[in-house]
């Protein structure tokens, strides 16, 4: 490497500690929450009906702290990337190993971010499966994060604290010959963080409300679609545009039921305000309207406190077949929904019933229902 190749002063350690202090709170934040997520998609026994907003929050979480990894990240890699160039670039065994898990952890770190934010568009120009390989990518990210961490300790102890107590500790000036360094950290640090803020600010709006106005790039807006909801999945897509002429919703147990549209409106009737929470990170609430649950397994002799298999009319798809337990089968906001803001549903939006419940992921919520039996 040329000598005043990388002149800048900011390729320093103190910069990239601070950077990696930032940079690892949102990724931990983003696994943590993403681990959640990608355990409660199995519709697990042990999650909770309340609070309604529960998955909301965590979800929303997620793709935040994702969206707000990705300049933290340009950044930190600005910062070290002159230490890719260093010469010779393997000294020894120890050497070529921690450059060889620096590399993995920068490859997996691109890959689960970017792979993220394609999922936030439902793009996925790959042929592997998203879920499970951004599941494997998150423990591999993290991990090699982990022991970055531990190799780097005693540097990362060293520059913990502001510079000028760096300085002390390791005899340097804290300045270059081109001005003093830490002016130049504290206005490089500012651009980040506003470029963070800024990020965060105009993205986060499809998932918190009082951020709507400010929704100028998140890739959906919670209020646009039919009936002023989102949808991912259409009744095209799911092969439901044409209702059976003699569709009966099924209800299985020891007195099993066949309950046509008309039958189930003579049924007690009550309404519930809940969110549609999706993995992409948009949520919506709406004012859901139709039969409770429990009320159906009342009739076919079904205890409340029992779990349940819900069945969609679409023809494939890994959610055709979902789990509901036990404790959203018997709370009493948990809905087969007809209705949504007052009008019967859309065909994109589950016509002629769907499932709505408390802290679920939208992609449980089962919409275009036909069978509910115990699981």
């Amino acid at each position: 490497m040329r000598e005043g190749t990388f002149s800048s002063a900011l390729h320093d350690p103190r910069t990239a500690v601070v950077l990696g202090r930032w940079l690892g709170a949102a990724l931990l934040t983003c696994f943590l929450t993403g681990l959640f997520s990608h355990l409660v998609q199995e519709s697990p026994a042990w999650l909770p009906s309340r609070p309604v907003n529960g998955y909301r929050v965590t979800q929303g979480l997620h793709v935040i702290s994702g969206i707000a990894a990705v300049p933290l990240l340009v950044a930190k890699l600005w910062t070290v990337y002159p230490k890719l160039f260093e010469w010779p670039p393997v000294r020894s065994v120890l050497h070529a190993l921690e450059r060889l898990g620096i590399a993995v952890l920068v490859a997996a770190m691109l890959l689960e971010l970017l792979t993220g934010l394609f999922n936030t568009l439902q793009w996925y120009p790959w042929p592997f499966p998203f879920r499970q390989t951004h599941f494997w990518l998150g423990w591999l990210a993290t991990g090699g994060l982990l022991l970055h961490v531990a190799a780097k300790l005693p540097q990362i102890r060293t520059h913990w604290r502001r510079a000028r107590r760096a300085a002390r500790n390791t005899g340097t000036t804290g300045t270059t010959g081109t001005g003093p360094v830490e002016p130049q950290r504290r206005a490089f640090l500012t651009a980040v963080a506003a470029s963070v803020g800024l990020v965060t600010l105009t993205t986060a709006g499809q998932s918190v409300p009082w951020l709507r106005s400010l929704d100028l790039f998140a890739p959906r807006r919670p209020d646009l679609g039919p009936q002023g909801l989102p949808v991912n999945r259409t009744a095209a897509q799911a092969g439901t545009t044409t209702l059976p002429a003699d569709w009966r919703l099924e209800v299985g147990g020891p007195h099993p039921v066949r309950l046509s549209l008309d039958e189930l409106a003579r049924l007690p009737q009550y309404e519930a305000e809940l969110p549609i929470a999706c993995v992409e990170g948009w949520s919506a609430s709406a004012r859901w309207g139709g039969v409770r649950i429990r009320d159906l397994l009342a009739l076919a002799g079904v205890p409340a406190g029992t779990a349940l298999r819900i069945t969609s009319l679409e023809l494939d798809g890994p959610y055709r077949v979902t789990e509901l337990p036990a404790e959203h089968a018997r709370d009493p906001l948990t809905l087969l929904a007809l209705r949504v803001n007052g009008e019967v549903l859309a065909p994109d939006h589950g016509y002629p019933a769907r499932i709505i419940a408390p802290n679920r992921p939208g992609v449980l919520q089962t919409k275009w229902v036909t069978r509910i039996e115990v699981g």
